[in-house]
């Protein structure tokens, strides 16, 4: 059984053809970190405009490596939300007039399930139940997954999001955008403790908040004299900067996890997301599950920021239950991972 995914939920355009929902047989990704990096984030429009110059090449690109023709598939998955609505509109407007050209299902699926899912293309995968990290640019949450399609949140941030906190840091320090990646190189010759920015553990929930840590952030450049002159990417100061920041979001997602692990009694987590890209992150969260005696499970770097191959991966399960949606589908901006799928 063969589906093709669409994801076009910011700013990428990506298509994949994933083989009964665990084998990828291509994940296209077209990348427009070059036209936003110059303004130091996203700009939608003009993430939107580039999707519609994208989303033909890129589809056509994974059925050619993929070796079929689009009369072999089963099925199309389009991410549908959470995202720059903008965005979610050329790859729903795309995947709704290529399913009907076709007559051939058309499956919505949510991004944050996309990405929940993703460790099911490796293969190494969880059983059900397991606790899920989704951490990235747009999204920090944490979920008990108790089945495909059955999800319960059990914290989210209350803010930023720890990869919106990177690229806002980034900002500060000079360094460009996207934040998270040039921050983690840096951190790697820092001293994590150089620094004792807060971390905003937030004891009585599960919730994550990142906005104070990124305030304390600005809050030293200002104090050091910093903001006015930006510090050389080769100075010892940036790396402590980068690597005493990076412990302070990288301590609160872990030490979340744990207290999930042991409040629902369940040693299994996955950890997905732009974020969970991050080698810190990666190092300390394997770090915990092995002192505690839990199975963490991370996909490949690839699979960690925006794909198609997540989308078709989750679409595969909905497919299989025929939970199809018609071609009045309409994207959503806002989207909780519970939330039913059509508008």
């Amino acid at each position: 059984m063969l589906l093709l995914g669409i994801d076009t939920s910011c700013d990428d355009t990506s298509a994949s053809v994933v083989e009964n929902g665990r084998t990828i047989l291509s994940n296209i990704v077209s990348s427009q970190s070059d036209i936003h990096s110059r303004y130091g984030g996203i700009v939608p429009e003009l993430a939107s405009r580039r999707h519609i110059e994208m989303i033909i090449p890129v589809v056509d690109e994974a059925l050619k490596q993929a070796g079929i023709s689009s009369t072999d598939l089963s099925a199309v998955a389009v991410c549908n939300g959470p995202g720059l609505i903008g965005s979610l509109l050329i790859g729903c407007s795309f995947a709704k007039a290529f399913c009907y050209s076709r007559n051939i299902p058309l499956v919505a699926v949510n991004h944050l399930e996309g990405h929940l899912l993703s460790v099911f293309l490796e293969s190494r995968s969880p059983e059900f139940p397991f606790l899920s990290l989704v951490v990235s640019g747009g999204h920090t949450s944490l979920y008990l997954a108790e089945d495909y399609g059955r999800y319960v949140e059990l914290g989210r941030t209350r803010d930023d999001a720890a990869g919106e906190a990177y690229d806002k840091v980034s900002k500060l320090l000079g360094l460009g955008y996207p934040g998270g990646p040039v921050i983690d190189r840096l951190a790697e010759k820092g001293n994590p403790q150089a620094i004792d920015f807060p971390r905003a553990y937030l004891p009585e929930s599960f919730d994550f908040s990142f906005s104070g840590l990124k305030t304390a952030v600005l809050q030293f450049l200002r104090r050091e004299n910093l903001l006015e002159r930006p510090l050389s990417p080769d100075s010892e100061l940036i790396h402590d900067i980068a690597a005493s920041f990076q412990a302070a979001v990288v301590d609160v997602l872990v030490r979340k996890t744990e207290w999930a692990v042991k409040k629902k009694w369940i040693k299994r987590v996955t950890i997905s997301g732009g974020v969970s890209a991050n080698s810190g992150l990666r190092k300390k969260m394997l770090g915990m599950g092995k002192e505690k005696g839990v199975e963490v499970f991370v996909p490949s770097v690839s699979l960690c920021t925006d794909n198609a191959a997540m989308i078709a991966a989750a679409g595969y399960h909905r497919f299989l239950k025929k939970d199809f949606t018609g071609l009045d589908l309409n994207p959503r901006a806002y989207l909780p991972i519970d939330s039913p799928q059509i508008s």
